[in-house]
């Protein structure tokens, strides 16, 4: 094909990322000058419609904003309402909770792993070709998924859109010996969750480098999902095996996270000092990675991302598939503590009555930090509504991840790759971020523009 003038490529959708939106890439005299993630999708409006409802309602209607990670959704609200209460969920009820959480981050990121990300390192368009030649590992990311779903369905009521999750606690709490089952599901779900970190760390890893900002939760002597305080670690800081990561208090988070209508997305985009930046695994992993589970920091360690307790971060987006991989092993390891140790609440819940007040939190959902803020008068009728996604901040962090990516190519030896070459790759840079789409506002149409 020629490489002068201008060339339009479109594809109808990319498979393999939950929901849809458009990539629009021009390429001139062998340079990227632009590269646009274009959410195309309708804004969902939850926003608006919370307000007026009353302060019990979030967590059953911010959990339809996806249907991936549900529970994300309605933890963070309950402590943003909670706060504003004035209440705290702790003890037993809190632990329950940190297990509903768990659950969902190990059917989340095992179907991310298995379904949506393995098939790029394998040489497969989709998990059923994929299956045909490596089906064992299917069935295990499979099995793994399975024991996160009878969490969610458990204590959650059902998998998707949990019904048993309410403000101050839950509507039913479990007996010990309800948790006995998905105790034998999580001890066969660990060792299939070692097992896949060492399956993917012997995938081939293009080189590639994120130096920007990472943000996640972060809460000393725990890997951070449910707790904590949103901190950041400087661009391009730990490689040199110091950390320098600052807190961000959680009632401050606004003052720094900015988000900004671009035109090419129905999706805000978000800038942290005015900077693109980076949260989900890569953040986590980086922040925290010295307080994973013991098990699960092992793997890490033999899987080639380093000893995060002596400042070791991985910066490859390519290599996000191994850190997953070691959450989940984390997660399943957590699970099993929490339920060895469980003692049922004296009650399901703690009473939250209303009162005048403005509280926001922020948990850690499978792609990254989620933050919510609500305000309500007297009685617990919301006057505010305020959420901000993970995939909306990582929008910039991705389209610069595009960038960098497709210009690494062009400048590359050999022959000025074709749109199909680009395509794939562009595909796979965007996968590297498991973006939930549709929670920001689904991909991909993809237009590439040559001259």
């Amino acid at each position: 094909m020629s490489h002068r003038g201008s060339r339009v490529l479109r594809l109808d959708a990319l498979a393999r990322v939950e929901g849809e939106a458009a990539l629009h890439l021009a390429v001139r005299d062998g340079t990227v000058a632009e590269a646009r993630l274009r959410i195309y999708e309708p804004p969902r409006f939850f926003e608006a419609f919370l307000v007026g409802r009353g302060h019990g309602e979030p967590p059953d209607i911010t959990s339809r904003i996806c249907g991936i990670c549900p529970v994300a959704y309605q933890t963070t609200a309950c402590q943003a309402i909670e706060r504003a209460c004035g209440v705290t969920v702790d003890g037993p009820l809190a632990q329950l909770r940190r297990l509903l959480y768990y659950g969902e981050w190990i059917e989340s990121q095992s179907l991310h792993i298995h379904l949506l990300h393995a098939p790029d390192f394998l040489g497969h368009p989709s998990a059923v070709e994929l299956a045909r030649e490596h089906r064992a590992a299917v069935e295990r990311g499979l099995r793994i998924k399975q024991a996160g779903n009878a969490i969610m369905e458990q204590l959650g009521g059902r998998a998707i859109h949990p019904i048993n999750v309410r403000v101050g606690g839950f509507y039913h709490v479990a007996a010990p010996a309800e948790l006995v089952p998905l105790a034998d599901r999580l001890r066969r779900a660990h060792d299939d969750a070692l097992e896949t970190v060492r399956w993917v760390a012997d995938f081939d890893f293009p080189d590639a480098r994120y130096d920007g900002p990472f943000l996640a939760m972060r809460d000393p002597g725990r890997y951070a999902i449910d707790s904590g305080t949103p901190a950041v670690m400087a661009a391009g800081a730990g490689s040199d095996g110091a950390t320098p990561v600052r807190a961000l208090p959680v009632e401050e988070f606004e003052r720094h996270v900015v988000e900004r209508q671009v035109p090419h997305s129905t999706a805000l985009v978000s800038e942290l000092d005015g900077h693109h930046y980076l949260t989900g695994c890569l953040a986590r992993y980086a922040l925290s990675g010295q307080w994973l589970h013991p098990s699960a920091l092992d793997a890490a360690r033999e899987a080639g991302l380093g000893d995060p307790a002596t400042g070791a971060v991985c910066r490859n987006p390519f290599r996000s598939i191994i850190v997953r991989a070691v959450e989940v092993a984390h997660a399943v390891a957590e699970a099993l503590r929490i339920i060895d140790a469980y003692e049922p609440p004296s009650r399901p819940y703690v009473a939250v009555p209303p009162r005048p007040a403005t509280g926001c939190a922020a948990t850690e959902a499978p792609r990254g930090l989620l933050y919510h803020r609500y305000a309500m008068d007297a009685d617990g009728t919301l006057t505010l509504a305020r959420i901000v996604p993970p995939t909306a901040q990582n929008q910039a962090a991705i389209e610069d991840d595009l960038r960098r990516q497709v210009q690494s190519r062009l400048d590359g030896p050999g022959e000025p790759p074709g749109d199909e070459e680009l395509t794939a790759l562009c595909e796979r840079a965007v996968r590297n971020h498991d973006p939930c789409i549709s929670c920001s506002a689904h991909f991909l149409d993809l237009t590439v523009e040559r001259g």
